[in-house]
């Protein structure tokens, strides 16, 4: 498995998203984490809102593996706190933060959370109660390492004026058909097109490799949010020839090429899996090793419907 730089260590270029796992039995989790072990995944990835009920997923997680002191610190566990579901709000207050992560750590069954990502923006963020939160989560050994999800630049700066922590991950939605993240950037300065609009203070993507921050590409092979799956669909039928051929090239599934068109970035991104099939599992994760060339990449992106001026 490729690794990634990740803060002052590394990473596997693919990670193990737990946020369908509530109704699996013992039996299936164990399978799926067999699976992403054996492929080279050791990076499993958390939210506090998972599986319909606060913390119901890592407790599922945790429940069906009962890891030994030794296999725990052979993983990394990633969670994440921020939104509450039952008021629809965000909510980044110290309280907020420090009773979510106990909470985590008690339904994952550990003495500490290894990142910890603030669950997409805060609208009534105070920098100063994050940066008190992490001070006290830090400090107290119960978590290692921050990161934020769906953040902007701006956002990101705002929370720096604070928080003493390195922010090592962002973790952001991007697919080969839902890209706006890198094909804005390409498209700038190009009139009349929708692709060339600049939202959300734009450059995330450049911003995270100048500050040593990890992109984590949630949603990698859906074609939109909520929109579906773009593998297979008669909708990307062109996409789809290109990815089926290199596929047999490269002696991968089809999945492996989306998988690859990610993690082929310098940016050095992770991929954010979030099936439960534990051989989707394998069969993308196997794209992690597959270095497409420049005009791949650059084919792939044209048929996802990309302009390229």
């Amino acid at each position: 498995m490729k690794t990634v730089p990740f803060g002052t260590a590394t990473a596997p270029a693919v990670i193990a998203g737990m946020m369908r796992i509530a109704d699996k039995d013992d039996a299936h989790i164990r399978e799926l984490y067999a699976t992403a072990r054996d492929a080279g995944i050791d990076f499993f990835d958390h939210a506090d809102i998972y599986g319909g009920a606060m913390h119901r997923c890592e407790s599922r997680f945790a429940e069906a593996l009962a890891l030994s002191p030794g296999e725990r610190d052979e993983i990394v566990l990633q969670t994440k706190c921020g939104i509450v579901p039952t008021q629809g709000m965000f909510d980044f207050s110290y309280d907020h933060i420090v009773t979510q992560v106990e909470g985590s750590l008690a339904a994952l069954r550990t003495d500490r959370i290894d990142v910890l990502l603030l669950h997409r923006p805060d609208a009534l963020v105070e920098p100063d109660e994050v940066a008190r939160a992490f001070d006290h989560l830090e400090s107290s050994g119960k978590v290692r390492a921050f990161g934020v999800s769906n953040h902007t630049p701006s956002q990101i700066d705002l929370l720096r004026t604070a928080v003493r922590q390195p922010l090592i991950a962002n973790q952001l939605q991007l697919s080969l058909t839902h890209a706006p993240i890198i094909a804005q950037p390409v498209a700038a300065n190009i009139g009349g097109h929708d692709q060339s609009i600049v939202r959300d203070g734009g450059g995330i993507v450049d911003y995270c490799r100048l500050n040593g921050i990890t992109v984590q590409a949630w949603s990698p092979f859906q074609s939109g949010t909520d929109a579906g799956v773009f593998l297979g669909s008669p909708e990307y039928a062109e996409l789809n020839a290109v990815i089926d051929r290199l596929a047999a090239q490269y002696g991968v599934e089809p999945i492996a090429i989306a998988t690859a068109w990610i993690t082929r970035h310098p940016a050095g991104m992770q991929v954010v899996l979030g099936t439960t099939t534990p051989e989707r599992v394998r069969d993308a994760a196997a794209g992690a090793d597959v270095v497409l060339t420049r005009p791949e990449w650059y084919e792939l992106f044209r048929a996802a419907g990309h302009l390229l001026p």
